[in-house]
């Protein structure tokens, strides 16, 4: 471009500017004025904090200390990369197993179901961070919590999600004593009852369950402590939710109805039974919910039922299924569960409500190294359903 029409095309935007509307350039001035404030409050802040941070650190203390959490994207050690490549693994290759839905796309229901096991994270190396503790105390723990749901008739989804959230949670503290065990289970659990149940317990009978060990307060305190450390993300897929839609859509007809349940309830309560037993064993925690259900239906079943329920080839549950083997021997050497009938609960129900039976038992008759032993008994003992008030 030549000089002089590098000169014209200068006067014309001069021309332009001054012919703008006022409001336009009182408009730009608020902006850019805006802008300016904006950058001297965040100077100001920022240095507001720095002078606080300086005073608390003279000493030497540090202001504040991070814990990280499974959901917060930090560096993270060579370990933990390791387990999380491993949770990406076989994640999104399977297809979708669910039919034509009337209320939504099923492709996109199941996606959205895969990506929650990404989403709420778990690792048996939860304990790593608590050296007072060890994996018989959980396994004592969650038996305790399965006795407590079958005493308050609560659902198999509840206890699940008191355990996912407890495990959770348990991945995000560090140097949790012993003795703070059953308020954080009770505490899980008191939080599942009121996300799962119509009519769930009062916080009093929470209390009351854990014999004088846990009051009220203390109960309402450790809610919210919990309820902070997973972001209030509560809404997991837990393992007997995928048990459940596994055999819902193993037993679909020719006209399938998938949110009516079809299944056999004796057949549904001998595959929970060996995969409440698993979930008591802290490796459990190293595979996702989804292949836990998945690998449990195979031991009760065959693979062709197993692929057409769950979308999953043999490659992809090998591993769990080999893992659990042991598991269900010892659940097959027992006699088949009976349907056990609840006070005020509907017949095609029955099978939802928790069960407990001789767990820590059955875990330590397991061949698997780090298996719970025989509960000592102690303050992690409901009171007899006779002794109950309110049922």
């Amino acid at each position: 471009m030549s000089r002089k029409s590098g000169r014209l095309q200068a006067r014309h935007e001069k021309a332009d500017s001054e012919n703008e509307c006022p409001s336009v350039v009182a408009t730009r001035k608020r902006k850019s004025d805006t802008v300016n404030d904006h950058q001297q409050d965040t100077k100001r802040h920022n240095f507001e904090i720095q002078s606080c941070w300086s005073q608390i650190t003279a000493g030497g203390a540090t202001p504040c200390v991070l814990i990280e959490t499974p959901q917060k994207e930090l560096p993270v050690s060579p370990d933990v990369s390791k387990f999380t490549r491993y949770r990406f693994q076989n994640l999104f290759i399977s297809p979708s197993p669910l039919p034509v839905l009337s209320w939504g796309s099923s492709k996109d229901v199941w996606l959205k179901m895969l990506s929650k096991e990404n989403k709420y994270v778990h690792t048996s190396r939860m304990l790593r961070h608590h050296p007072s503790l060890n994996t018989d105390m959980r396994s004592i723990l969650l038996d305790w919590l399965l006795e407590v749901s079958e005493v308050y008739t609560l659902h198999r989804e509840t206890f699940y999600l008191a355990q996912d959230f407890f495990d959770r949670f348990m991945l995000t503290q560090k140097y949790v004593s012993k003795s703070m065990l059953q308020l954080i289970g009770v505490t899980a659990l008191f939080i599942a009852a009121k996300l799962e149940e119509i009519y769930p317990p009062k916080l009093h009978e929470f209390a009351y369950v854990t014999d004088g060990a846990c009051s009220e307060d203390e109960i309402m305190e450790m809610e919210l402590v919990i309820l902070k450390a997973l972001k209030w993300e509560l809404s997991p897929v837990t393992a007997v939710a995928w048990l459940n839609l596994y055999l819902q859509v193993s037993a679909l007809k020719d006209s399938p109805k998938l949110l009516l349940p079809q299944y056999s309830q004796e057949q549904f309560i001998q595959i929970a039974q060996l995969l409440d037993l698993c979930i008591l064993h802290i490796a459990s925690l190293d595979f996702h919910y989804r292949i836990l259900a998945a690998a449990a239906l195979y031991h009760y079943t065959s693979m062709e039922v197993v692929a057409k329920a769950t979308g999953l080839d043999w490659g992809s549950l090998s591993k769990c299924a080999h893992w659990m083997a042991p598991f269900a021997k010892v659940v097959q050497r027992n006699p088949p569960l009976k349907l056990k009938v609840f006070k005020k609960v509907p017949a095609d129900g029955l099978h939802n409500i928790q069960t407990h039976i001789n767990y820590l038992d059955m875990l330590d008759a397991v061949p698997l190294e780090g298996q719970s032993p025989v509960s000592v008994g102690g303050i992690l003992t409901p009171p007899k359903s006779t002794e109950k008030p309110h049922l």
